[in-house]
């Protein structure tokens, strides 16, 4: 059998249920002993702070209404107790009749928790200080430059940029830098 490794798959719930689903997939696969197959659940949830009539209120926003993240070993225990879960409606990526879904790619998944301020995954890049970067996303995409400094903890490089003929520093988070191969 080939190895298995965790990896993220999508799941749809009824709208507003994230949470419950989230907490009810979580007790079924502890009481059937599938803990080691089950790894996270995210709910892709943003908490906003509004000011209204002068006091500080703060919002929560589901940014895909819906829908979680489950990482997990996909095997047919892990299957079967996930897509039969009250509140679960199935798997994204599956074509139905017995059809395992296929899983989100990392990208993807970097990309959502990016949006949400998790920087909890792990990022591997090929440069360093002192490399060439593009910039792929943002105000300055396509822009180059050189990484002055890297931080591990918020995975952003400090890049020198020239801006308005001056060498401007400018902190790009490390998925939107790739290296310039010289």
């Amino acid at each position: 059998m080939a190895e298995q490794k965790k990896e993220w798959y999508v799941v749809n719930t009824y709208a507003g249920q994230e949470r419950r689903v989230k907490d009810n997939i979580y007790r079924r696969m502890e009481s059937m002993g599938l803990q080691d197959l089950l790894f996270d659940i995210v709910v892709a949830e943003k908490t906003e702070i509004e000011y209204k009539n002068g006091k500080k209120v703060e919002k929560t926003t589901n940014l895909f209404s819906g829908y979680l993240l489950v990482q997990m070993i996909m095997t047919d225990d892990a299957w079967y107790v996930v897509r039969n879960t009250s509140g679960v409606t199935g798997f994204i990526g599956s074509s139905g009749k017995g059809a395992k879904p296929f899983p989100v790619s990392q990208e993807e998944v970097n990309n959502v928790f990016r949006q949400l301020g998790r920087q909890d995954i792990n990022i591997v890049v090929d440069f360093e200080i002192g490399d060439t970067v593009e910039i792929l996303n943002g105000p300055f995409a396509d822009s180059e430059g050189t990484v002055q400094a890297m931080n591990e903890e918020t995975k952003e490089a400090t890049v020198l940029l020239i801006l308005f003929g001056r060498e401007t520093p400018t902190d790009i988070p490390y998925v939107d830098l790739k290296k310039v191969e010289e």
